[in-house]
């Protein structure tokens, strides 16, 4: 089939990722893939929630929503409906037990990491780009706590990126647009650390079933897609991208 721009079913989109973004936010990243833009922030609070009191451990959470012409026609905001929606629940969720999977949180100390997810324009893509663009407002926030002497040690133990794959038309591609997960028999979001573990996989068949060997070559086509994301974050992040795994590793 013929993709977008000419694009070969095993590629990603132009990937670009903006450090320091935000004048105010201890963190930030905008993150362009194709269409899909996404501004990432790393807020630090002085205190976590009620169960995590006393324990000497960390948190890290996200919120995630969508600005009203982010999308073709006016998305209403969800603050005006009185509450959220569960498609947001479940993408706040995915985003915040991502990041946590490659943190030590007691190196964090008693403090929380809020990551907040705004997607300034959807195209595809979103949950798996705010992954993506967390994870480098992260690193920054962490990075401004331990030079002011607030922690330590370096909490993030290995990279951590996210990409979508699917099916159509029998063909396995990498990182869908907007019109082809509408027309994908098989959508997949796939999260994945540097050394390859997977946190988390988000399967479903929307027209045809699939095998245990097409699942296996879209996590496959999904490792080689997350592989380059990262290669974009250790770029954008210098010599920040060294001291990652550097704790883990003494």
């Amino acid at each position: 089939m013929i993709r977008a721009n000419n694009r070969s079913k095993n590629s990603l989109r132009p990937v670009t990722i903006e450090r320091n973004y935000l004048k105010y936010a201890e963190g930030s990243a905008l993150i362009v893939m194709g269409d899909t833009k996404v501004i990432c922030s790393a807020s630090v609070e002085e205190k976590v929630p009620p169960f995590l009191r006393n324990s000497g451990k960390g948190w890290i959470t996200a919120e995630y929503s969508l600005l009203p012409r982010s999308t073709h026609d006016r998305t209403q905001r969800e603050a005006s409906k009185g509450r959220l929606s569960g498609r947001t629940q479940e993408i706040q969720r995915l985003i915040g037990r991502s990041v946590r999977s490659v943190v030590d949180t007691l190196c964090l100390g008693e403090r929380t990491i809020w990551l907040d997810c705004d997607v300034l324009q959807a195209d595809g893509g979103t949950r798996t780009a705010a992954i993506t663009g967390s994870f480098v407002a992260l690193a920054e926030a962490v990075e401004g706590l331990m030079n002011a002497g607030i922690i330590s040690k370096f909490p993030i133990n290995d990279f951590l990126a996210a990409v979508s794959v699917g099916i159509i038309n029998g063909e396995i591609l990498l990182d869908l647009d907007f019109q082809e997960d509408c027309n994908a028999w098989v959508d997949m979001n796939v999260v994945m650390t540097g050394s390859g573990k997977l946190v988390e996989v988000q399967g479903t068949a929307e027209g045809q079933p699939f095998s245990r060997e097409e699942m296996a070559k879209m996590l496959d086509l999904a490792g080689q897609g997350i592989n380059s994301l990262i290669e974009v974050q250790k770029q954008v992040l210098g010599p920040l991208a060294e001291k990652v795994g550097e704790t883990h590793a003494e």
